[in-house]
């Protein structure tokens, strides 16, 4: 008991240590100094904020076709609902890129090169441009990015600003920054469970990430097609080629026995009966495999389009109305909330009133 007593004298003398009205009457002693440092932060911040460009947002959300038996359909998607993917573990999925690589693809140099030379149109004054050309040139930036970029061009070649031709294995350092633009500018995320495929693009022209988000998810669509469909296309090709030279030979061995027929009819001899004979087999032999190959032409068409995935669009691309960001009024505010803290962390240290605070004797 006696322990207890003591403990608790203590915790009340390190309570009445701090002497919180001492500390009030030393934040008011400089209550000038507060006049002079919010105003001036409300400043700086009011020139940082509306220094910034507006940005906007848009957003696009597949869902795409998973290759797999219906059988096994159930099972999956209760495994995917708590986030395991049974597509490759049970086998019943022959499709090596799944869904949750998509992001991956995205980030590949050679998709981000591809969306280079996609056409784009400015809202505000419908003037057209390539989007390599309309974020290397016409990007609006704050005045000391301006200036950092102005420093760093007067050390630069002519070699340097020249167009080059676009290599993904050997980009400029021009191509590099616009590729790493992209990279900030599109963003590529597919939900685990749903295996719902989101592209999210940020521009700071409105139209142009509208036409964007839509030009990254047909490209995107058209990649995953040309993979599905791959193995079906090639098959398709050489059956394509076998039909052309089974046509070609039939026809000619049907013009070949045609053409003897006609020029032998009053003949009866026995050479000239074998030799029409020897044709009229060789045209239905070059018939049955003509009509074979028909077939498996057929059967090679209906796989490539049996292979071709469907997506769904469940939120199209749409041009934003209001802007996403910069978020000014809230930055002035994050900036006098700091600017306040600093200034009371001052005072206190100043009027030694740091040390009960913190402890410290």
């Amino acid at each position: 008991m006696d322990e207890n007593k003591n403990l608790n004298q203590e915790l009340l003398e390190e309570e009445s240590s701090i002497d919180f009205s001492k500390i009030f009457k030393d934040l008011l002693k400089h209550k000038t100094l507060y006049y002079k440092v919010l105003p001036l932060a409300f400043v700086l911040a009011a020139i940082y904020a509306l220094s910034l460009p507006n940005y906007y947002s848009c957003t696009v959300k597949l869902s795409p076709e998973l290759s797999g038996s219906g059988s096994k359909s159930g099972l999956a998607s209760l495994a995917s609902s708590f986030g395991v993917n049974l597509g490759a573990a049970m086998g019943n999925s022959t499709e090596a890129l799944f869904p949750t690589l998509y992001p991956d693809l995205m980030n590949s140099v050679d998709f981000k090169t591809s969306l280079f030379e996609v056409p784009v149109t400015r809202e505000e004054d419908q003037k057209s441009f390539t989007y390599y050309d309309y974020l290397m040139n016409e990007q609006k930036a704050p005045w000391w990015s301006k200036a950092k970029k102005a420093f760093f061009d007067l050390f630069k070649s002519d070699e340097e600003e020249q167009e080059t031709k676009v290599d993904p294995f050997r980009l400029t350092k021009p191509q590099t920054d616009i590729v790493k633009a992209i990279d900030k500018n599109v963003v590529c995320d597919v939900d685990k469970k749903t295996m719902v495929i989101t592209i999210n693009v940020t521009d700071q022209d409105p139209l142009i990430c509208a036409t964007m988000a839509d030009s990254v998810k047909t490209r995107l669509q058209k990649f995953i097609t040309d993979y599905r469909t791959s193995k079906a296309r090639v098959d398709l090709k050489y059956n394509q080629k076998l039909y052309g030279e089974a046509k070609a030979k039939y026809e000619q061995a049907r013009d070949a026995y045609a053409r003897f027929s006609d020029s032998h009819r009053e003949v009866s001899s026995q050479s000239a009966q074998t030799k029409q004979a020897d044709l009229q087999n060789e045209m239905q032999m070059q018939q049955q495999i003509y009509q074979q190959v028909v077939a498996q032409l057929q059967q090679a068409e209906m796989k490539v389009q049996q292979e071709t995935p469907a997506f769904t669009t469940l939120q199209s691309a749409t041009v934003p109305v209001r802007k996403t960001g910069p978020k000014r009024a809230q930055m002035c505010l994050i900036f006098l909330f700091l600017a306040f803290l600093g200034t009371t962390a001052w005072i206190l240290y100043k009027e030694d009133d740091l040390k009960p605070l913190l402890g410290l004797s």
